[in-house]
């Protein structure tokens, strides 16, 4: 049975390879691939460490495989990036699995944690930024998210465009967190 547990700073080496090893299979042929090359462990276990240094108003979530430890899929979240739009309240910042895990449902098992966790905080509503050409897309659609918006930026000498998807009400969302008995959930022991 997949672990998901809150994550900590301990955790951001782990975290770190799932990030960079799934923008590497992901986003082959999406982004530059210099961009992918340049991709640097060590850059990103950085990163993560300040973004898991508490006290933060954000939340990330890791899954365990059961029998190597290893962290294989990461979430985290918390209120939105663009505090000026008021529809959206709560964000999905980041969902990453390992492509040796997909397709095997941890996705919406990460994701409706990510739904339950923002209600918990109050946000009713969650926005998602996905790359136009990502055909992950269709995981959002099929979640029931709303296409709501749509911003290009350049990228190593290259335009890309991202589409968000809008979600809300939450509470609608939250019962399916519950409906999976593959996966067990536990609070970080680092928790206060």
């Amino acid at each position: 049975m997949v672990k998901i547990r809150e994550a900590s700073v301990a955790d951001a080496v782990g975290i770190a390879r799932v990030h960079v090893d799934t923008w590497r299979s992901a986003y082959r042929g999406i982004v530059p691939d210099s961009l992918l090359d340049e991709l640097s462990y060590e850059q990103r276990a950085a990163l993560w460490e300040r973004i898991l240094e508490p006290p933060t108003s954000t939340f990330t979530y890791v899954a365990e495989d059961p029998t190597t430890q290893q962290i294989i899929g990461f979430v985290s979240g918390g209120p939105a990036m663009d505090r000026e739009d008021p529809l959206y309240k709560g964000e999905l910042y980041t969902i990453y699995i390992l492509e040796a895990y997909q397709r095997q449902g941890l996705g919406k098992q990460l994701f409706y944690l990510t739904v339950e966790r923002l209600i918990e905080m109050g946000l009713d509503s969650m926005l998602i930024w996905v790359y136009t050409d990502n055909p992950a897309r269709r995981f959002y659609e099929s979640l029931g998210g709303q296409l709501v918006g749509r911003q290009s930026y350049e990228e190593g000498g290259v335009m890309l465009e991202q589409v968000s998807y809008g979600f809300q009400p939450l509470t609608g969302l939250k019962h399916h967190s519950s409906t999976n008995t593959q996966t067990s959930v536990t609070e970080s022991e680092n928790e206060s």
